[in-house]
C-alpha cells in the first residue's frame, strides 16, 4: 500500500530512566513519531488506546516492577503486528534467549545506544511495520467485505423467499390472483434479484481487476472503476440513461480497488433506490483531484434528514424511515473501507433535494 510508505511510523520507547527517554526521542524524533513510557504498565496503557498507531516497540529490559521481557511477551500475545526491539545493558545469554524465544524479538540493542545503530535498526523495523500494517489492512478489508456481502445478500434473498411463500399461499386459496397482485409479487422478486446480481457482479469484476496486471499493485484509475461498475451493474436502459460521468482529472487508486468498487456499487444502489418514481431522475459521477483526489456521486432523489444520515453512518440497526435505503450496513462498510487506507466519506443530503456522496482519497494514493 503505497500511501503507508509516506506515513511516519510511531515508535513507543519504554525505559524507567527519564533521560534515556529524552535521549531516544531527541535522537530519532525528526524521522518518527515517538511516544515514551516509564514502565511496562504505562506502555500497555498507551497501547490499549484504540486510536494508537504504534508500529514499533523499543523497550529496556531492566525496569522496576514488570521487566521488558514480560512486556514483550504480553505485546506479542495482544498486539502481534507490532515490531518488538529489546534494549539491554546486561548481556545475560540465558535471559536473552528466553526473551527472544517467548517474545519474538526483531532485534536486540545494547546500551549505551549508538545513534547510527539505532537509526539502522529502526529503518529495518519500520519497513517491517509497514509490511505488517499493509497485511493487516488487507485482512480487515476482506473481513469487512465478506460481512458486507453476507448482510447485503441476506436481506433481499430473505425477501424473495417470503414473497415466494406468500405467492404460493395465495395460489392455494380460493379465487384467482389479480394482475396487480401478480405484478406486485413479480416486481418485488425482480427488484431483489436485481440487487443480488448487482452486488455479485461488482464483487466478481473487482476481484478480476485486482488479480490482473492493472489491478491492486499497479493501480486502477477512478474512471476505470466507474466504467467497470456501470458495465457489470444490471442497469435498465432507463437507469443507464440517467447516469452521467464527468472527469476533470483522473487519478490512480492503488489501495484495495476491489473494495472501492463495492463502495461505489453500494452508493449507486442507494441512489437508484432514492430515484424511484422521479421523472427527472439523474445521477452524476464526477472525478477530480481538486484539493484532494475524490469521486463524487450526486443524485436528485428523495434525500434524507441529518438525523437519518447520522444514524445511517453510525448505527445500522437504528430505523431511518426517510433514509435512502434500509441496508444500513452498506454505509458502515463504505465508511470503514475508506478510513482503512486513510480516505474518508462525506455525505450531504436534504429531504426532497437529493444526496451527494464524496469519496476522498489520500494524497499520493
Amino acid at each position: 500500500m503505497e500511501e503507508l510508505e509516506h506515513k511516519a511510523i510511531t515508535i513507543l520507547y519504554v525505559d524507567d530512566e527519564r533521560m534515556a527517554c529524552k535521549y531516544f526521542a531527541s535522537a530519532v524524533g525528526t524521522d518518527y513519531e515517538v511516544l515514551t513510557a516509564l514502565s511496562a504498565d504505562a506502555a500497555l496503557e498507551i497501547l490499549a488506546d484504540p486510536h494508537n498507531r504504534v508500529g514499533v516497540l523499543v523497550t529496556d529490559y531492566r525496569m522496576p516492577g514488570r521487566d521488558g521481557g514480560d512486556l514483550l511477551r504480553q505485546v506479542e500475545r495482544e498486539y502481534p503486528q507490532i515490531v518488538r526491539i529489546l534494549v539491554t545493558a546486561y548481556v545475560d545469554k540465558s535471559v536473552l534467549l528466553e526473551t527472544i524465544n517467548s517474545g519474538e524479538i526483531f532485534q536486540i540493542l545494547e546500551k549505551p545506544l549508538g545513534l547510527m545503530e539505532i537509526r539502522r535498526v529502526l529503518r529495518m523495523a519500520s519497513a517491517l511495520a509497514r509490511e505488517r500494517s499493509a497485511k493487516q489492512q488487507k485482512l480487515m478489508a476482506i473481513d469487512e467485505t465478506l460481512a458486507f456481502l453476507a448482510h447485503e445478500l441476506n436481506a433481499p434473498l430473505a425477501t424473495i423467499g417470503h414473497v415466494a411463500d406468500d405467492l404460493l399461499k395465495a395460489s392455494n386459496t380460493e379465487g384467482q390472483l389479480g394482475r396487480n397482485e401478480i405484478g406486485n409479487y413479480a416486481t418485488s422478486i425482480a427488484n431483489n434479484t436485481h440487487y443480488c446480481l448487482s452486488v455479485l457482479n461488482t464483487f466478481v469484476a473487482s476481484i478480476r481487476n485486482s488479480a490482473s496486471p492493472s489491478g491492486e499493485n499497479s493501480g486502477t484509475t477512478a474512471q476505470q472503476l466507474i466504467a467497470s461498475l456501470l458495465a457489470t451493474y444490471p442497469l435498465s436502459m432507463a437507469e443507464r440513461s440517467m447516469i452521467k460521468i464527468e472527469v476533470e482529472n483522473d487519478f490512480l487508486i492503488r489501495t484495495m480497488p476491489n473494495c472501492v468498487s463495492l463502495v461505489l456499487s453500494s452508493v449507486l444502489s442507494n441512489a437508484l433506490h432514492a430515484l424511484v418514481g422521479r421523472p427527472d431522475a439523474r445521477i452524476t459521477f464526477a472525478v477530480s483531484v481538486e484539493q484532494q483526489p475524490h469521486i463524487m456521486i450526486a443524485d436528485n432523489g428523495i434525500g434524507m434528514s441529518q438525523d437519518a444520515l447520522q444514524r445511517l453512518l453510525n448505527d445500522p440497526t437504528a430505523p431511518s424511515a426517510d433514509a435512502q435505503s434500509s441496508t444500513g450496513w452498506g454505509m458502515i462498510f463504505c465508511k470503514r473501507v475508506m478510513q482503512s487506507f486513510g480516505g474518508s466519506i462525506v455525505i450531504e443530503s436534504e429531504p426532497n433535494r437529493g444526496t451527494t456522496v464524496m469519496l476522498n482519497f489520500p494524497l499520493g494514493d
